[in-house]
């Protein structure tokens, strides 16, 4: 039996979109130290502008942006100046991924900036228990286990696999695993089918919101049940640690975003990407 859904009573508010947008830019966060400490020549950095973070990790990687613009508080014209110099003094685009709960005068300063919307993301959620059943039928055959420190070899390599024909950025796949192990954050689990390990999937706690993410499977091992083995081992334990609510991102209307309302988690919002036009 699926445990009550008590994210009926978690409204889409102000409330929940700072909660949510700033787990995920504190797991970002932590990620951007955890390079600087892997590889110090990176340069790797993030700020803090107004309640925004800025995270420079490097300059093609997709976690090189801000969270939070104007969520926490007012931004003007002299903190985002601020905040582009950061990114442009390090030769990286200037990215923001933007709530639609933030305050209204972000979008009058995105567009007198020269701004231009480029992807859109729906940010979903659903309240957790210890007692957590997935209504979906599991594979009994398909395992889930905490994945160990001294396995980098293995989590790169599923991870390569298993998001190399949707994801472009190949040195960044090949380097997660050594950031992750840096990461007090971070728990990495693996789904093993008849012994053999086929996909993967990270969980991020921060202040009782648990970010799921960095799930794949590698080509051979899909439509098997991993993923729902191990979006329920992650929701387990994350409420045994004492987390409220899970959340993930998905692109609107994707396969992914389905498959997590299958099990029980709601759209709170779908945030903008904005990109500072070159010459802007």
């Amino acid at each position: 039996m699926c445990s009550p859904d008590r994210s009926r009573s978690l409204f889409s508010d102000l409330g929940l979109a700072r909660r949510l947008e700033r787990t995920e830019a504190a797991s970002c966060a932590q990620f951007v130290e955890a390079r600087a400490r892997v590889f110090p020549e990176s340069g790797a950095q993030w700020i803090d502008v107004a309640g925004t973070y800025a995270m420079f990790d490097t300059i093609s990687s997709p976690v090189t942006q801000t969270f939070g613009l104007g969520l926490f508080e007012r931004v003007t014209g002299l903190e985002m100046e601020r905040i582009e110099q950061f990114f442009q003094e390090r030769g990286a685009p200037v990215f923001h991924e933007v709530s639609p709960l933030a305050d209204g005068g972000v979008l009058t300063l995105l567009n007198e900036r020269g701004y231009q919307p480029m992807e859109f993301t729906s940010v979903m959620y659903r309240a957790i228990r210890k007692d957590l059943s997935l209504t979906a039928a599991r594979n009994e055959k398909i395992r889930v286990r905490l994945l160990r420190e001294e396995e980098q070899e293995l989590r790169s390599s599923i991870t390569v696999r298993g998001w190399k024909d949707v994801f472009e950025f190949a040195d960044f796949l090949l380097e997660i695993g050594q950031i992750n192990v840096h990461r007090p954050d971070t728990v990495s689990f693996v789904a093993e089918l008849d012994g053999q390990p086929i996909a993967i999937g990270v969980l991020v706690i921060s202040d009782g919101v648990a970010l799921l993410g960095g799930a794949c499977t590698v080509p051979e091992g899909r439509r098997q049940g991993a993923q729902l083995a191990l979006l329920e081992s992650r929701l387990r334990y994350a409420a045994e640690k004492g987390c409220e609510i899970s959340m993930m991102c998905a692109l609107p209307g994707s396969a992914s975003q389905r498959n997590a309302e299958r099990h029980g988690f709601r759209i709170a919002y779908t945030r903008i990407k904005w990109q500072l036009r070159s010459g802007a």
